[in-house]
């Protein structure tokens, strides 16, 4: 039998919604925009060492002084996830170990903590690279990134990658202390207060009378 087009028409209408309403609770956490906390965790966790602390306060702060400058997106998930700017994925990788530090810096970060060494940069990038620009100038080395404000002619074409000034010193060579320099002391020598025989150059000695002396020293 024949079943009415209006019928057809209302079934296909409610099996409609009812798919939109599974579907909806499927993807509803997907689809749930990130907290600011979610996505400073994100950046922390992509760009930068994943045990280093120091590091990720550093991307933090460029992250917040972005957010601050007025030239980037206005709130934190918009300038970490503004195009070509940070770590391919930074929005959508699965985050494995390292995970509960970056969270922890990030919580630190949004309470308002920042680098002191990387003031109000906005840039970085991986530590020991060199790019044909004089407009870096470079201010700390964090969690294997160099953090650095664009200034006119900061810098000279050539010149060698950044390290902080700490790095320098303390891979400098050590002084070496030569033997020479070093305090010398005589062994004292054993002074022995007995009359030493005289030599007798392998022949025993033949006795000698008192008389026999006085001739001897010619008394």
């Amino acid at each position: 039998m024949a079943v009415p087009k209006p019928t057809i028409l209302r079934r296909n209408a409610m099996l409609l919604a009812v798919l939109t309403v599974f579907g909806a609770c499927a993807s509803g956490p997907r689809l749930r925009p990130m907290t600011a906390h979610e996505c400073m965790t994100r950046v922390m966790y992509f760009e930068s060492n994943r045990s280093s602390p120091d590091g990720m306060l550093a991307v933090g702060t460029v992250v917040m002084n972005r957010l601050q400058s007025g030239l980037y997106p206005k709130s934190v998930c918009g300038v970490v996830g503004q195009k070509n700017q940070f770590a391919p994925g930074v929005l959508s990788k699965p985050m494995n170990k390292g995970r509960d530090l970056a969270a922890k810096m990030a919580t630190r970060v949004l309470r308002g903590e920042r680098h002191p060494s990387v003031s109000k940069a906005m840039f970085f990038h991986t530590a020991g690279m060199t790019f044909p620009y004089t407009n870096m100038h470079y201010l700390v080395e964090a969690g294997g990134n160099v953090f650095y404000e664009k200034r006119k002619n900061a810098r000279r074409i050539g010149d060698p990658p950044f390290r902080n000034p700490a790095s320098r010193t303390a891979q400098a060579e050590p002084r070496l202390i030569r033997i020479a320099e070093e305090p010398r002391f005589a062994r004292p020598v054993a002074v022995s207060h007995r009359i030493a025989a005289p030599a007798t150059h392998g022949r025993a000695l033949a006795p000698m009378t008192v008389t026999d002396l006085i001739a001897a020293n010619g008394n």
